[in-house]
Protein backbone atom coordinates (compact mmCIF):
# COMPACT_ATOMS: atom_id res chain seq x y z
CA UNK A 1 0.00 0.00 0.00
CA UNK A 2 1.42 3.53 -0.99
CA UNK A 3 0.64 7.00 -2.22
CA UNK A 4 -0.51 7.61 -5.85
CA UNK A 5 -1.25 10.07 -8.14
CA UNK A 6 -4.67 10.86 -7.81
CA UNK A 7 -5.92 9.82 -11.02
CA UNK A 8 -4.07 6.46 -10.93
CA UNK A 9 -7.06 4.08 -9.71
CA UNK A 10 -8.86 5.56 -12.57
CA UNK A 11 -6.54 5.01 -15.03
CA UNK A 12 -5.60 1.20 -14.11
CA UNK A 13 -9.54 0.91 -14.02
CA UNK A 14 -9.47 2.32 -17.75
CA UNK A 15 -7.33 -0.42 -18.82
CA UNK A 16 -9.89 -2.84 -17.90
CA UNK A 17 -7.68 -4.04 -14.25
CA UNK A 18 -9.35 -3.82 -10.88
CA UNK A 19 -7.61 -2.08 -8.31
CA UNK A 20 -8.46 -1.56 -4.25
CA UNK A 21 -7.71 2.31 -2.57
CA UNK A 22 -8.96 4.45 -0.38
CA UNK A 23 -8.36 8.32 0.86
CA UNK A 24 -6.30 9.10 3.36
CA UNK A 25 -8.02 8.78 7.05
CA UNK A 26 -6.76 12.23 8.37
CA UNK A 27 -3.79 15.19 7.94
CA UNK A 28 -1.57 12.99 10.20
CA UNK A 29 -1.62 10.01 8.27
CA UNK A 30 -1.34 12.51 4.29
CA UNK A 31 1.36 13.82 6.19
CA UNK A 32 3.06 10.48 6.84
CA UNK A 33 2.89 9.02 3.44
CA UNK A 34 3.88 11.85 1.62
CA UNK A 35 6.83 11.80 3.61
CA UNK A 36 7.17 8.34 2.44
CA UNK A 37 6.62 8.99 -1.07
CA UNK A 38 9.29 11.83 -1.35
CA UNK A 39 11.80 9.18 -0.20
CA UNK A 40 10.83 7.26 -2.87
CA UNK A 41 10.49 9.71 -5.23
CA UNK A 42 14.28 10.92 -4.31
CA UNK A 43 15.28 7.35 -4.18
CA UNK A 44 14.10 7.01 -7.67
CA UNK A 45 15.59 10.56 -9.04
CA UNK A 46 19.41 9.49 -7.42
CA UNK A 47 18.90 5.72 -9.76
CA UNK A 48 17.42 7.85 -12.79
CA UNK A 49 18.21 11.36 -12.80
CA UNK A 50 15.71 12.89 -15.35
CA UNK A 51 13.01 15.04 -15.62
CA UNK A 52 10.05 12.68 -15.05
CA UNK A 53 11.53 11.91 -11.25
CA UNK A 54 12.16 15.10 -11.10
CA UNK A 55 8.94 16.75 -11.70
CA UNK A 56 7.54 13.25 -9.60
CA UNK A 57 9.85 15.10 -6.40
CA UNK A 58 8.28 18.72 -7.73
CA UNK A 59 4.69 17.26 -7.21
CA UNK A 60 5.43 15.78 -3.94
CA UNK A 61 6.83 18.94 -2.92
CA UNK A 62 3.82 20.84 -3.98
CA UNK A 63 1.41 18.76 -1.80
CA UNK A 64 3.43 19.22 1.22
CA UNK A 65 3.10 23.00 0.63
CA UNK A 66 -0.59 23.06 -0.15
CA UNK A 67 -1.18 20.75 2.94
CA UNK A 68 0.12 23.57 5.15
CA UNK A 69 -1.49 26.54 3.71
CA UNK A 70 1.45 27.86 1.96
CA UNK A 71 0.96 29.13 -1.12
CA UNK A 72 3.74 28.19 -3.72
CA UNK A 73 4.60 31.63 -5.24
CA UNK A 74 5.42 32.63 -2.10
CA UNK A 75 7.92 29.63 -1.63
CA UNK A 76 8.98 30.38 -5.27
CA UNK A 77 9.88 34.10 -4.54
CA UNK A 78 11.30 33.34 -1.57
CA UNK A 79 14.16 30.58 -2.98
CA UNK A 80 15.05 33.56 -5.39
CA UNK A 81 15.42 35.67 -3.08
CA UNK A 82 17.53 33.48 -0.23
CA UNK A 83 19.02 32.82 -3.98
CA UNK A 84 19.95 36.09 -5.18
CA UNK A 85 21.47 37.28 -0.75
CA UNK A 86 23.10 33.57 0.08
CA UNK A 87 23.61 31.74 -3.25
CA UNK A 88 22.39 28.20 -4.12
CA UNK A 89 23.68 24.97 -3.85
CA UNK A 90 25.21 24.97 -6.92
CA UNK A 91 28.71 25.50 -5.98
CA UNK A 92 29.04 22.74 -4.04
CA UNK A 93 30.47 24.87 -0.77
CA UNK A 94 31.36 22.75 2.29
CA UNK A 95 31.96 24.90 5.32
CA UNK A 96 33.89 23.17 7.21
CA UNK A 97 34.11 25.81 10.41
CA UNK A 98 33.05 29.55 11.19
CA UNK A 99 33.40 31.73 14.02
CA UNK A 100 30.43 32.47 15.49
CA UNK A 101 28.13 35.67 15.09
CA UNK A 102 28.82 38.57 17.13
CA UNK A 103 26.10 38.84 19.96
CA UNK A 104 23.33 41.44 19.03
CA UNK A 105 22.88 44.06 21.75
CA UNK A 106 20.79 47.21 20.83
CA UNK A 107 22.10 50.31 21.05
CA UNK A 108 21.54 51.85 24.99
CA UNK A 109 20.54 54.96 25.42
CA UNK A 110 21.00 56.95 28.97
CA UNK A 111 19.17 55.25 31.57
CA UNK A 112 18.92 52.00 29.53
CA UNK A 113 22.32 50.59 31.07
CA UNK A 114 21.94 47.03 31.60
CA UNK A 115 21.69 46.13 35.62
CA UNK A 116 22.19 42.23 35.94
CA UNK A 117 21.40 42.38 39.65
CA UNK A 118 17.56 43.21 38.52
CA UNK A 119 16.43 40.61 35.76
CA UNK A 120 13.19 42.76 34.69
CA UNK A 121 16.07 45.52 33.53
CA UNK A 122 16.13 43.16 30.09
CA UNK A 123 17.01 44.91 27.36
CA UNK A 124 15.00 42.41 25.37
CA UNK A 125 11.48 43.52 26.93
CA UNK A 126 12.08 47.28 25.74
Amino acid sequence: MKLVRDRIPQIIESEGRTCEYRKVHDHDEHMRQLRAKMSEETNEFFENPCVEEAADMLEVLYAFIFLHNINFDDVMNTAYAKEDARGGFMGGIILKRADPPPKKTKDLQPGMEWDNRHPVNDPADW
